[in-house]
């Protein structure tokens, strides 16, 4: 066998090696950016179930706390703040702002005896827990795919990958600052 034609099987042996890595590579960093934006699509369905449920406490909380207009009209305005964002990371802002003004909602609810016994009022309590505590779960899952996806796009050699064919890191859904500090009520 002439030694060209060993140089050129080497050579198409490395090129079919080289696409059959990069393929691969590919391949993993669209998988990863499916999970995380599946990720993305759990919390939302449960951010959109959270929104759906204010209104109703808003309308059980009125009957008991009339002259509590404040505190209603600012869970309403995050409510629709969230409803109106159209990015994540709008989406992500607006959650952190919502789920401040429920909790000053459900600490206001501390000083009205009557509405802590209403049926509704707990039902719809212990709906948005679970709502939060799902979406709490499933802002770790999606937090735990968006570290995986971007340590593919960021390392080494798979970033050459990433940046040939323009993937981007992922944001994190962090809390906010605000979401840190427990709500200030005064009665």
């Amino acid at each position: 066998m002439p030694g060209w034609l060993i140089a050129v099987i080497v050579i198409v042996v490395i090129i079919v090696i080289l696409g059959i890595w990069i393929a691969s590579m590919y391949n993993k960093l669209i998988d990863l950016r499916n999970r995380k934006d599946d990720q993305w699509a759990q919390i939302d369905v449960q951010l959109k179930r959270r929104s759906d449920l204010i209104p109703n406490l808003v309308e059980t909380v009125k009957g008991y706390a009339k002259h509590e207009s404040e505190t209603l009209e600012s869970v309403i305005q995050a409510r629709n703040t969230f409803v109106s964002a159209t990015t994540p990371e709008e989406e992500m802002k607006a959650s952190g702002e919502l789920t401040q003004a429920i909790s000053k909602l459900f600490a206001l609810s501390e000083s009205y005896p009557q509405l802590k016994a209403d049926q509704n009022f707990l039902s719809l309590q212990a709906d948005l827990k679970d709502t939060e505590d799902k979406i709490s779960y499933a802002r770790q899952f999606y937090n735990d795919t968006v570290l995986t996806y971007n340590n593919k796009v960021e390392m080494f050699p798979s970033n050459i990958i990433a940046s040939m064919f323009h993937f981007q890191k992922a944001t994190f859904f962090e809390v906010s600052e605000a979401e840190k500090e427990a709500p200030k009520v005064s009665f």
